[in-house]
C-alpha cells in the first residue's frame, strides 16, 4: 500500500506546502500487515499493531479511523485536538479486546507521527511530534538525521540507565518488548514535542520494521540522495528494509513542508518544483556515516 501527494494548507498570512510519500509492506516473513498509516494534512502518523496480540491489524486501523474523525482535513489543528484523538484512540482500541476461554486477548498498537498545529496564545504554528511505543519520528535537515521520539521499550530503559549500549540494544533478547502502547492501559501517556514550523522541514516517520533493519547511516544516505521532494523516498526506504530481511511489517512516511507568504515568489517557485519532482524523481546516491552526510 502506498500514497504520494501534496497539500497546500492555508495559514492566516500565507500557506504551508506539504509533500509526502508513504508506503507499507507486509515484509518477507509475516503473513498479515498489522501496520497502518495516515498521510493527510494536517497529520501524518504510523501505527504498528502489537505482534502476538489479538487483532493488532484492527487496532492500528482503529487509530487511523479515530484521527480522521477528530481532525479537520486540510487545515491546522490544535495540540488539544491531537491529544483528544490519542486518548479516544486508546479507548477505542481497548474496546477491541475480547474475553475468551484463556482470558482477555489484548489489542494494542504503537502510535507516532507529526501534526501541524496552531499552538495558540500568539505562539504561532508548530509541528507537534507525538509518540507511544517504539515506532519513530526523525528530522532531516539535509545533512543530519536526528531521532526526535524516544522509544518506549525495555532496551531503551536499559540504555538510559547506562546498563547496556545502543549497539547492545539492537541484539538484546528483549529488543521487541515495548513499555507503552495504545490499548495497553486505561490511561495512555504520550510523549509530545512542539517544534516551530518554519522554512523547509523534513520528517521521517516509520514503524520498527524500518529502524530495526536499516541503520541511521543508511537512512541518511537514502534521504541525502533525494532531489528535494518527498515523493518516492518512502518506497526506497521500504525496499532497503526488505533487502535486509524484511522480518517485520515495514511502514514509512516522508514528509516535507515549506512555509511561506502567499506573496513570496520563492514559495510559488517552490510549489512548481515540488509538482515537477513528484512526476520525475531521479536516482539517489550519497555518502556519510552515523547519520551525517556530506552536502
Amino acid at each position: 500500500m502506498s500514497a504520494d501527494g501534496e497539500d497546500v494548507v492555508p495559514l492566516p498570512h500565507g500557506s504551508a506546502v506539504i509533500a509526502h510519500s508513504a508506503q507499507s509492506d507486509v515484509g518477507r516473513v509475516r503473513s498479515v500487515n498489522e501496520d497502518a498509516f495516515l498521510a493527510e494534512a494536517p497529520v501524518y502518523l504510523v501505527a504498528d499493531g502489537m505482534g502476538g496480540h489479538a487483532r493488532g491489524d484492527a487496532a492500528s486501523r482503529t487509530v487511523i479511523e479515530t484521527f480522521r474523525r477528530h481532525l479537520e482535513p486540510g487545515r491546522p489543528t490544535s495540540p488539544e485536538q491531537v491529544l483528544d484523538a490519542i486518548h479516544t484512540s486508546n479507548e477505542a482500541v481497548r474496546a477491541l479486546s475480547a474475553e475468551g476461554e484463556e482470558g482477555t486477548a489484548v489489542a494494542g498498537t504503537t502510535l507516532t507521527g507529526v501534526a501541524l498545529v496552531d499552538a495558540g496564545d500568539g505562539a504561532g504554528f508548530h509541528w507537534m511530534v507525538f509518540n507511544i511505543g517504539d515506532s519513530r519520528v526523525y528530522s532531516w535537515d539535509g545533512r543530519t538525521l536526528e531521532q526526535l521520539s524516544v522509544d518506549h521499550s525495555a532496551v531503551q530503559e536499559l540504555v538510559d540507565a547506562g546498563l547496556i549500549s545502543a549497539d547492545d540494544a539492537e541484539r538484546h533478547p528483549d529488543r521487541n518488548v515495548i513499555t507503552r502502547a495504545i490499548g495497553a492501559d486505561e490511561v495512555v501517556d504520550p510523549d509530545v514535542w512542539l517544534i516551530p514550523a518554519t522554512g523547509r522541514q523534513v520528517f521521517l516517520i516509520c514503524s520498527d520494521g524500518l529502524s530495526k533493519e536499516v541503520d541511521d547511516e543508511q537512512l541518511a544516505r537514502i534521504l541525502a540522495g533525494d532531489t528535494g521532494h518527498a515523493a518516492g523516498l518512502a518506497g526506497e526506504l521500504v525496499d532497503a528494509a526488505l533487502e535486509r530481511g524484511g522480518r517485520d511489517n515495514v511502514t514509512v512516511i516522508v514528509v516535507e513542508s515549506e512555509l511561506g507568504s502567499d506573496d513570496d515568489e520563492a514559495t510559488r517557485d517552490r510549489r512548481e518544483s515540488l509538482s515537477r519532482a513528484a512526476e520525475d524523481t531521479t536516482p539517489r546516491t550519497g555518502e556519510g556515516e552515523h547519520g551525517d552526510v556530506s552536502a
